[in-house]
């Protein structure tokens, strides 16, 4: 039996759905096929009309149509004043917070794609005018639209497919986990997220990583250094396997020269500095690796930086390799 998905967007940009089409494949119908995953409805990718998304919203709210994971891309408006109204679902002049909540009621899951449905995101970035939310967080705090306490028809909290945009991978495999009823509360991490790409590190394969060891930092965006001591990257905290299963195959941000602003994570739209700096105290980041003591980290910086190669010292402040290694012998065979 099929996984009937439901697909709506609420406030956000539509970037999960177009992360979604660059999915590893030349069939996406056939692939959803395949893993049984029956679309019932997606803005982008469905030919039905209005007047045919309303009847098979009334149908599911109704009983008529099983709904096994409502999908909700983009943050949830509750402004003006708690009405909603910033955003009406066409053609019915009802809220679309009215929609998810009822339809949330009667899902058996509730997956957030992306990191605005996830926490509000980008969306409730500055002053946040429309008084936007996530699923189930308001940033880090549990609340949100459906509150902390709610649990979809299978038991589980909403799935917070969280990134900006989330990776396409993330989102079917999370969707076939759960067509293949794979997906229990112990696979989400404490934040909800899938723990097949959120217990993993940005940091794990990044191709900068020697730079990173010797603790030889880019100066400007152009060079191949180390990203973390000057340039804002948030990879060693970040959760996501974004270096290790690349994006449409062969990038990630690192990859491109950019570093990683953490957008798995509540709040990683509001630093509080901009996203290309990295703060400091007494000239050491504020931000360090996620799992190692601070006092640690000072000390074996310290020395990976008297122990550094000139090759990765010259390279780290180039936009292209200057030196390349060494050719000798080992004495190995």
């Amino acid at each position: 039996m099929a996984l009937n998905v439901l697909w709506l967007q609420a406030g956000g940009c539509g970037g999960c759905s177009m992360s979604l089409l660059c999915a590893d494949t030349t069939d996406f119908p056939a692939l959803l096929r395949s893993n049984g995953i029956s679309l019932l409805w997606h803005p982008a990718l469905s030919l039905a009309g209005e007047q045919d998304l309303i009847q098979l919203l009334e149908r599911c709210l109704a009983g008529q149509l099983r709904l096994d994971a409502l999908c909700i891309e983009g943050a949830l408006l509750r402004g003006p004043q708690g009405t909603g109204r910033f955003h009406r679902l066409a053609g019915t002049g009802v809220a679309m917070t009215d929609w998810v909540r009822r339809l949330a009621g009667v899902a058996a899951h509730v997956v957030a794609v992306g990191s605005c449905a996830a926490w509000g995101g980008i969306t409730t970035a500055g002053s946040n005018p429309t008084d936007a939310c996530g699923l189930q967080y308001e940033d880090d705090q549990p609340g949100g639209l459906l509150g902390a306490d709610f649990r979809a028809g299978a038991g589980l909290p909403v799935i917070n497919i969280a990134g900006c945009p989330t990776h396409p991978g993330w989102v079917l495999d999370t969707l076939m986990m759960l067509a293949a009823d794979q997906l229990t509360e112990e696979d989400l991490d404490p934040l909800g997220r899938p723990r097949f790409y959120a217990d993993q590190l940005v940091h794990h394969a990044c191709t900068r990583n020697e730079y990173y060891e010797y603790k030889a930092s880019a100066a400007k965006p152009t060079d191949l250094g180390c990203l973390m001591e000057n340039m804002g990257c948030k990879g060693t905290q970040a959760h996501a396997d974004c270096n290790t299963r690349l994006w449409n195959g062969d990038g990630s941000c690192l990859r491109g020269g950019f570093a990683c602003i953490n957008c798995t994570a509540p709040g990683f739209q509001s630093p509080g500095h901009p996203f290309h700096i990295t703060p400091k105290l007494a000239g050491i980041p504020i931000g360090l690796p996620v799992d190692m003591p601070k006092a640690w980290f000072v000390a074996l910086a310290s020395l990976s930086k008297s122990a550094t190669p000139r090759r990765v010292k010259v390279n780290s402040h180039s936009d292209h390799v200057v030196l390349p290694p060494v050719a000798r012998k080992t004495g190995l065979r």
